[in-house]
């Protein structure tokens, strides 16, 4: 049995998504720069796409600006409230993701800004009671923290963190890419400066994402080179990523509330066997807090096959993950469980959930960990 259990790393594309984009590569081919037939009609295709994205998530299409990814956006909001907007404050948190977090650093050993840690509780949710400290304490303020964590899934409260920056006078830049397309966003009523997000994660292609920059924040083009994406990233642009991104997005939000059910229903089920199955089991985040309902990190107890579990779950057809997908392969730990204290003796496993993933493959996943460690 093949199971997929690391859907926060990357989630299987949508086959509505691969044969729109098929089709797009064999007859779509313009430059949308060009102003002939083929060049206007892909210059059509994008501008589609933008209007529906922005439909989706309630803002104007000119405040939607295509990306690489997540990891761009990010790049581009921190880095452009510094040098554009006047940023000298930077507010985040340790937990954060590293397309933030490595930006933030760069920016401080160049001596462009001072940064801020917020206290983080041991379930992952921040101290918003620190946050509004410190926004009182500093100007020219910009708030970076990521909508829902990609290794334990803990989730701030959106809502709450945008009114404190607007209240204020704060920049507040939001990576949402683990949450975009998998929870309703409605950008006329939460005030956010700057938002992330990147297709793959729900279900759309790899390489293409975008940035959400509110009306009012005017900042200078991020890419030079071209007029691309109304002057603000100059290349070519991915007219078949794009167009698979916002089919993608488009077909997430048709089954929203009903995969987010099935989904979370999936994740407690999971939790409930792991607990009755293995003594001394426990689950890094916010498991029944406000938590990403396709997360669940489990942290097991200490064992002589610590070392082995991913391997062993492989062998045995199972994906999942040791914590973020961005470091797995090195040998370095997690800083999420490391800034959350979590004992080191004790092996953590993510295992993150799609709309693909059934029940059954819960209880196979369940049978393969007892027989690691209930001898």
């Amino acid at each position: 049995m093949k199971v997929y259990f690391d859907n926060a790393a990357t989630t299987p594309m949508n086959l509505e998504v691969v044969d729109l984009m098929a089709n797009m590569m064999r007859e779509d081919y313009g430059n949308p720069s060009s102003i002939h037939a083929q060049g206007r009609l892909a210059r059509t295709k994008i501008e589609e796409a933008r209007k529906k994205i922005a439909l989706l998530i309630n803002c104007a299409p000119g405040e939607i600006f295509f990306t690489s990814g997540g990891t761009e956006a990010d790049n581009m909001a921190i880095r452009k409230s510094v040098s554009d907007l006047g940023v000298k404050h930077i507010i985040s948190s340790a937990i954060e993701h590293h397309a933030v977090s490595h930006t933030i650093e760069d920016l401080e050993k160049a001596g462009l800004i001072e940064s801020h840690m917020l206290n983080i509780h041991p379930n992952g949710q921040i101290d918003t009671q620190h946050l509004e400290e410190l926004l009182k304490t500093h100007s020219n303020v910009l708030v970076c923290l990521m909508h829902a964590n990609n290794e334990i899934g803990s989730m701030i409260d959106i809502d709450h963190v945008a009114q404190l920056c607007k209240a204020n006078n704060a920049l507040f830049q939001c990576d949402t890419v683990q949450t975009m397309g998998h929870y309703a966003f409605d950008l006329s009523k939460t005030y956010i400066s700057f938002l992330a997000a990147s297709a793959h994660k729900f279900n759309g292609p790899k390489g293409v994402g975008f940035i959400y920059i509110n009306h009012e924040t005017k900042i200078t083009p991020y890419l030079t080179g071209g007029s691309q994406e109304r002057n603000m990233r100059g290349g070519t642009e991915n007219v078949y990523g794009i167009v698979g991104l916002a089919k993608a997005l488009e077909i997430s939000y048709t089954n929203l509330e009903a995969d987010k059910l099935r989904i979370d229903i999936l994740r407690k089920y999971m939790a409930e066997e792991l607990t009755k199955t293995i003594p001394g089991i426990l689950f890094n985040g916010d498991l029944d807090g406000r938590s990403l309902y396709t997360v669940l990190n489990v942290n097991f107890p200490p064992s002589p096959i610590s070392e082995m579990i991913l391997f062993k779950l492989d062998i045995a057809g199972i994906a999942a993950s040791g914590g973020s997908a961005c470091t797995s392969g090195t040998d370095v730990g997690s800083h999420v469980l490391t800034a959350l204290k979590v004992d080191p003796n004790r092996p953590s496993v993510r295992f993150s959930f799609g709309i693909q993933n059934t029940k059954e493959e819960v209880d196979y996943v369940v049978g393969k960990l007892k027989e690691m460690f209930v001898s």
